[in-house]
């Protein structure tokens, strides 16, 4: 298991550093339009040293708060959301369990449908 926390992080700067990288790349001669992809820009993301982990499979939010507060906007695009009530302080171990729990009986389906 990983568990990151992103203080003072902002998923638009994290973008837009992202991005000034590429164009500085492209302008140097380095990189075409066309070698602009998904891999390319996840590859200058903060995330990008943790690997098969840069993209988070659930991200839980606490405060009660269903909002993603600029956070993580590239990375959690199939993630799962676990929205629950208590402030961040009052997180318990026993919380932790219920949302794992409530994880693992969602079916991922990554942006696709189902077949009916």
């Amino acid at each position: 298991m990983v568990l990151n926390f992103a203080l003072n992080y902002g998923g638009r700067a994290e973008i837009t550093t992202a991005v000034q990288s590429i164009v500085a790349d492209a302008t140097a001669g380095n990189l075409t339009a066309e070698d602009v992809d998904d891999d390319l820009i996840s590859s200058r993301l903060m995330t990008a040293p943790l690997g098969e982990y840069a993209d988070p499979e659930v991200v839980i939010r606490t405060s009660g708060e269903k909002r993603l507060s600029n956070f993580l906007l590239w990375q959690i695009a199939y993630s799962e959301f676990i929205f629950m009530g208590p402030h961040w302080p009052e997180f318990t171990p026993a919380l932790l369990a219920e949302a794992v729990y409530e994880y693992q009986h969602r079916k991922r389906r990554f942006g696709g449908l189902t077949n009916k």
